[in-house]
Formats: C-alpha cells, structure tokens, sequence
C-alpha cells in the first residue's frame, strides 16, 4: 500500500468521553477494538465497526495520559496523575496490580519483554521506572533518574527502552548491555516510536517539528515541518503507518498532518472536527488539540483523538 493510497475517510467517530482525550490505541493484532483515555478519568473499549461502547474502566483518581495494551489483548496499562501505574484485566474490567512509587504524574507507559512481562512507565518526577508485570512485587526492577525534567515519552523495542524527556533529549537504554546512549534535540520531545526494522525512530518536539533518527548514529535522517503545523505548548503524539511509509502527527489547531518518511513532503492536512475547520479557540486552545493518533497495520485504519472528546477512525471510504 503506497503512501499515495493513504486512507483519508472519517468511518466512525467514538464518544462517550467528558473532557479531552489524551491517548488512543488499537486492540493488538486485528486492531477490531479501540481503547481511549481522557481527562475525564475514564478508560473506555470500543468497537469501531459499530461505534458501540463495550466496556468502561474506572479506577484513576486523576486524568488518564497514556495506555499500552499487552500482545494477547488480555491485559492493558495505564497511567495518568495517580502517581501509579495500573495493570488491568480486559475482561473483568478490574485491575490487577497497581504499581506506585512515581513521586509526581505518570506521563506514560509501554509494555515490554517476553510475554509482556514487564512495564515501563516514565514520570514528571523525571524517572523511567521498569515493573514485574508477573511478580507481586511493588518495588521497580529498575529506576533510571538520568533525565533532568519530566519524561514525556517511553516505548520498548527488544531489550531497549526508549525514554523522551522535556530536558530535549531521547535516552536509549540497552537493559542487556547495561549502557545508556543520549540523542540531542534540543528542544522538549513529546512522542518516540521506533521503526518496525529499529534502526530508527520519529520522535515529536515542541519545535514544531517531527525528525526520523538514526538509531546507531544519532543522526537526523528527515525532517517533517509545515508552514500550518504548530506544535509549540501542548504533548502532541505522532506515529508511523504504512509499513513506516507514513508519519502521522495531531496538530495544536484540529488538524492531523500526514508526511511521506522518504521525501518529508506534506501529503494531507485532515481535520479532526466533523465540521471540518477550526473549532474558533485558535491553535493554543486545548479543545482543539489532536493530541493523540495511532494506526493498525492490518486494518489499514488510524485513530485520532482530541480535545473535543471524540475519536475519529480514519479508513478508505467506499
């Protein structure tokens, strides 16, 4: 599926949410379902095909910021201002363990090692922190305080963990090789997802600007600007899709803006809204933030989520 042949249809639109939703994910595999967090301190489980709420998790306190769901779809985590990181079991809709020791909000979270054994969250305390997700252990396996402000972004690949933080940095920790390497980008990053093959990853800063990163060099392979894309107050996450063909970042003024990897040129601008304009705040307005995409390979769908509240699937039209 070339990057040309992108799908640009709105083919469901999820609400249920009261207030802004922070993170978006696709069911693992098929991608058949849809889990949201929001402000609201809810998490909810969609299906998409019908729009149709199957399942309302409530256990946060605070606002839920970030959600990871396990390979076999029987778990998931979340995060947000609780301080704790929260293992639920899909079904039951309970939670199953509760990790606390994070001294401010969890910003994010990520699954990780064989049979997702383990978790891995980052805080606005300036902590990565790695859990036993099989253990009834409540002590971190691993805590790395190297980031000099709040860790915005966490993801897994392998053995590495991958950390963003405010202090314009990415930290790229080999748990087998025991070593930390440091990637500069100078202004504060706000979303880091590896390339399927991992030699590289896209990472999002408040510069207004998304870079593809060399992962053994450090270098800046490509770099993803527009003229219309603002990206300077709020953490606003972006993502690859079409085999890594694709960049897809929300934007601060109800826009998703879609590059191609290969050239960096613009292919869609998108609006988030059904009313396809800006919903009046102007680009600082937090109701108006696509803060949130994600995308499934198999489907050949991608979600956003917003200020307004609503998820948006995004497919080829008929």
């Amino acid at each position: 599926m070339p990057a040309h042949n992108f799908p640009t249809t709105p083919i469901a639109r999820l609400t249920g949410h009261n207030g802004p939703v922070h993170a978006v994910t696709f069911s693992a595999g098929t991608g058949q379902y849809i889990l949201t967090g929001a402000q609201d301190r809810k998490v909810r489980l969609f299906n998409p095909a019908t729009q149709r709420l199957i399942q309302t998790y409530s256990a946060h306190g605070y606002e839920v910021l970030d959600l990871a769901v396990s390979e076999d779809n029987a778990r998931f985590t979340s995060v947000g201002g609780d301080k704790t990181v929260f293992l639920w079991d899909v079904p039951t809709a309970q939670t199953l363990r509760r990790f606390t020791g994070h001294a401010a909000r969890v910003n994010t979270c990520a699954f990780g090692g064989e049979g997702d054994s383990v978790l891995v969250s980052g805080s606005y305390d300036g902590t990565v922190r790695v859990w036993d997700a099989k253990s009834r252990s409540e002590r971190p396996i691993m805590t790395f305080s190297e980031a000099k402000d709040s860790v915005s972004a966490v993801c897994v690949r392998g053995h590495e963990v991958f950390a963003g933080s405010v202090d314009g940095r990415v930290r790229v920790y080999d748990l087998a090789m025991g070593v930390v390497e440091v990637d500069v980008l100078g202004a504060s990053v706000t979303s880091v997802v590896p390339t399927r093959a991992g030699d590289s990853y896209l990472v999002s800063t408040l510069d207004s600007s998304l870079r593809l990163m060399d992962r053994p060099s450090g270098k800046c392979l490509q770099t993803f600007r527009h003229d219309e894309f603002g990206n300077e107050t709020y953490r606003v996450r972006s993502t690859l899709g079409m085999a890594d063909s694709v960049a897809i970042s929300g934007g601060e003024d109800g826009s998703v803006f879609v590059w191609d990897v290969l050239s960096g040129k613009l292919l869609h601008r998108l609006w988030h809204k059904e009313d396809g304009d800006q919903g009046g705040g102007g680009r600082n307005s937090k109701k108006d933030v696509v803060s949130a995409v994600a995308w499934n390979q198999l489907r050949k769908q991608w979600a956003s989520a917003g200020g307004d509240g609503e998820v948006v699937v995004w497919g080829v039209g008929d």
